[in-house]
């Protein structure tokens, strides 16, 4: 049963640190990543010995292994996600006329905002663009839900962002 536990939470680790090193590589932190890659192959070749060992005579083992491999997606996601690492644009259509309040609302919470000029169907907007670090995602988003100010509100992950106010490497 030991064996079992240690399978799983081993296997939950590892693909855990894989999730966390995929995530620090892909927004350019090479060194951090290398090392986590380093312990997430130690972990793996440790516990591949473990599984493969008498496998045939227990093949528990890999579904154990197969369990863990997906709680360690689930929990991975749920880390990164906590650690809101990396930058985002936060794009958001608003009409001309509430274009001034909603960007003096994020100025006001130390918030960068670049407005322009743009043209709708029925009327001329303003498309204010927010370059901030991930983990301010969700204050934005409240920032511009308590305007009440009837917006379009498009984030996407950006990877490298040179100058601009707020944001520092």
């Amino acid at each position: 049963m030991i064996v079992y536990i240690f399978i799983f939470l081993a296997k939950i680790l590892e693909v855990s640190l894989m999730t966390i090193r995929t995530v620090l590589i892909t927004r350019g932190e090479k060194i951090y990543g290398s090392i986590i890659g380093f312990v997430e192959v130690f972990i793996w070749l440790y516990l591949i010995n473990k599984v493969l060992v008498g496998i045939s005579d227990d093949p528990i083992r890999m579904v154990i292994y197969a369990l863990g491999f997906a709680c360690g997606n689930y929990l991975g996601s749920i880390i990164e996600e906590k650690l809101a690492l990396g930058l985002l644009t936060v794009s958001v259509i608003v009409s001309e006329k509430d274009g001034n309040k909603l960007a003096e609302a994020l100025r006001g919470e130390n918030v960068g905002v670049t407005k322009i000029t743009a043209e709708g169907i029925n009327e001329n907007k303003n498309i204010l663009m927010v370059h901030a670090k991930r983990r301010r995602k969700n204050e934005i988003v409240k920032i511009i839900e308590k305007t009440h100010v009837r917006s379009v509100i498009s984030i996407n992950d950006t990877k490298t962002i040179y100058g601009g106010y707020g944001i520092r490497k």
